[in-house]
């Protein structure tokens, strides 16, 4: 069986990935930024979930994707289902690890930091984190996952380059929720697109 394709900005993305279960594409979207009315886009996101997380978000069934995109409850109710997700991240604009693990880092510092959940613990395993990025060097194409599985509250990072692969396991359940928040965090995600795009593709497969 052949799975499609879906092209974000040129980069094809499958429309399902089968870890423990198949994961349908179910949002995506672009981070960017605009320097002097010039777009510049950085990375290409594909957000796989598993069906069942439909059955987590019943509550919003009939409610159209453009009210889904502004309700950050709903964003908060499909981060904390307990199903599996995937995030896929290729890039577009070279960068250094460096740059992305800080990004990240203080993303999530922030909003742990807001939840009043940043200890010795958390701060820990955000600097594993940086250090894992640290040496590498994103060229056009390389390609970062999330896995994020049903049963733990823990996250496989993985890099991809020129046919290279490295991993590392991020157990800290708080800096692991917060990494899915930085991604699909409604209002505060870091890919307005891609919220929308989930918004609406939930919208619709809601109200199937």
């Amino acid at each position: 069986m052949t799975t499609e394709v879906v092209k974000v900005d040129e980069i094809p993305f499958p429309s399902q990935i089968t870890k423990a279960k198949p994961l349908n594409l179910l949002g995506h979207g672009i981070t960017d930024i605009e320097i002097h009315f010039l777009q510049i886009k950085f990375t290409a996101i594909g957000v796989y979930l598993d069906p069942e997380v439909l059955s987590h978000l019943q509550q919003w069934k009939g409610k159209a994707g453009s009210s889904l995109a502004e309700d950050d409850d709903f964003f908060e109710a499909l981060v904390s289902a307990p199903v599996e997700k995937l995030l896929r991240v290729v890039v577009i604009k070279e960068i250094k690890g460096s740059q992305y693990g800080v990004q990240l880092e203080s993303a999530v510092r922030d909003r742990l930091v807001d939840d009043d959940k940043y200890e010795d613990e958390e701060e820990a395993a955000l600097e594993k984190i940086v250090e894992f990025f640290q040496s590498k060097y994103f060229k056009k194409d390389t390609v970062i996952t999330f896995h994020f599985p049903a049963t733990a509250p823990t996250a496989e990072i993985a890099f991809e380059s020129e046919g290279k692969e490295s991993k590392i396991t991020v157990e800290n359940a708080n800096v692991v929720k917060m990494i899915k928040k930085w991604y699909l965090g409604g209002s505060r995600g870091v890919s307005a697109t891609t919220i929308s795009c989930l918004a609406n593709n939930l919208s619709a497969e809601l109200s199937k």
